[in-house]
């Protein structure tokens, strides 16, 4: 969701400064209104820059356009930095309270039982969703001799088992996302 967000606002951004420079452009060259002509010269003259500056809407709404971009500007950037992994997940004891649990442990245990699964090199593991109903988002490189399908029964059956089990969660759903590893060809002499 992120990549997308960052690209269709960058395309945005783009855009309008493409726009922008056209119409510079344009002012430049003499197609909109006079030609630019020189160092002394500008692009919006006095007549341009106060046109609607007696009318009432012209401030309220310049105010709130860069009101608009400066929210859209920051948002974006806390879309950057936050985080979107649980820190905590509620698991529930049989002495009628709840315990936390630290998502990162859960994440590393996960990452570590599905490493020692047949056919995989490495696994990753991030949880996301709520504290009472995690998900988790797996991204395992596979070995050249692995199936996938046995991969994926085996971590469900046994990695994903396990760790619902152990968290006391009645559902544990997971995304895996797989990549084959390419090993560089050795020379042999």
């Amino acid at each position: 969701m992120r990549a997308a967000v960052n690209r269709v606002v960058l395309a945005l951004v783009g855009l309008a400064l493409v726009l922008a420079g056209g119409v510079v452009l344009c002012s430049a060259t003499g197609v909109l209104h006079r030609p630019y002509t020189g160092r002394n010269d500008v692009l919006l003259g006095d007549a341009d820059r106060t046109r609607y500056e007696g009318a009432s809407w012209w401030w309220p709404t310049v105010v709130a356009v860069l009101a608009l971009i400066v929210l859209c500007a920051l948002w974006w950037l806390l879309a950057q930095v936050r985080d979107r992994r649980l820190r905590r997940l509620a698991v529930d004891a049989d002495d009628d309270g709840v315990t936390v649990l630290r998502g990162r442990a859960l994440e590393q245990i996960i990452a570590a039982d599905a490493g020692q699964l047949h056919g995989v090199d490495h696994a990753t593991t991030a949880l996301v969703g709520t504290p009472t109903a995690p998900r988790a988002r797996l991204q395992l490189a596979l070995s050249p001799y692995a199936a996938p399908g046995d991969v994926l029964a085996e971590l469900d059956s046994t990695v994903l088992d396990r760790a619902r089990v152990s968290a006391g969660l009645p559902l544990l759903p997971a995304e895996a996302r797989l990549r084959a590893v390419s090993h560089r060809a050795a020379r042999v002499t």
